[in-house]
């Protein structure tokens, strides 16, 4: 892919993230390449198709990234990002909190990483899991068709049962990003899944998810993932992040 290709996809990427709407070539001109020509960008925007990382939804609207465009931009153009000092505090206070207390780390955990995330948070260790933030993930536009939502939401119901097939698909100390269709779980193909395992010093293993459409923000749940994965290494967990477009 060439140097301008990858900018316009990543700015597609960034857009669609924000907005949920289909991205189209006056708005990249208008809000990030002053300097080209709408001609110019849809002629790659059309190159981009054509190679598969982007689909029209609808005739005349706007690009929207394919799971291809997504990898690609996950693999080749993402860059690690940081948490915030702000960020980092407000993990640091709650999760000394739940140390401290010792009760129900699980649940606090699911509800501490769906607010910073804004999406669903599943949280385990052995057999017991806890979620929290569903009603946030199902507000998503993604979700607004009935049979959508429903289907999403059943699968969800029994994301306890695939923690086993989950695991399959990664190494310890692996943090691992599925996208769509890669999805290890049925029913969501729609989503994207960040997962990274590791067992506590007890040699407990756990299960850490946050769910929500593909358009998430990767670079930040991922790097939410690793904070709360080193934080909690004498703790309990596995840790997951789902997403969807």
């Amino acid at each position: 892919m060439e140097e301008r290709q990858e900018k316009i996809l990543a700015a597609i990427v960034e857009e669609y993230t924000a907005t949920a709407v289909a991205v189209g070539s006056k708005i990249l001109s208008g809000k990030y390449f002053l300097d080209l020509s709408s001609a110019t960008i849809r002629n790659d925007m059309a190159e981009l198709e054509k190679g598969g990382y982007l689909y029209q939804p609808h005739t005349s609207a706007g690009r929207i990234p394919t799971d291809k465009g997504y990898r690609y931009f996950v693999e080749e153009i993402m860059a690690e990002q940081e948490l915030s000092l702000s960020e980092q505090k407000k993990m640091q206070v709650e999760l000394l909190k739940m140390r401290a207390q010792n009760n129900r780390l699980s649940r606090a955990t699911a509800k501490l990483l769906s607010s910073l995330s804004g999406s669903l948070a599943v949280t385990g260790v052995e057999k017991e899991f806890y979620d929290f933030g569903m009603k946030e993930l199902l507000e998503n536009p993604e979700f607004q068709e009935i049979d959508e939502f429903c289907k999403v939401a059943e699968a969800l119901d029994y994301i306890d049962e695939n923690v086993d097939t989950i695991l399959k698909k990664i190494k310890l100390g692996e943090t691992k990003i599925f996208i769509g269709k890669e999805n290890p779980i049925k029913g969501i193909s729609n989503c994207s899944m960040i997962v990274s395992p590791y067992e506590t010093q007890e040699g407990e293993k756990g299960l850490l998810a946050i769910i929500g459409p593909k358009r998430m923000k990767y670079a930040k749940n991922k790097s939410l993932m690793e904070y709360m994965k080193k934080f909690l290494s004498s703790s309990v967990v596995i840790l997951i992040v789902i997403t969807f477009i």
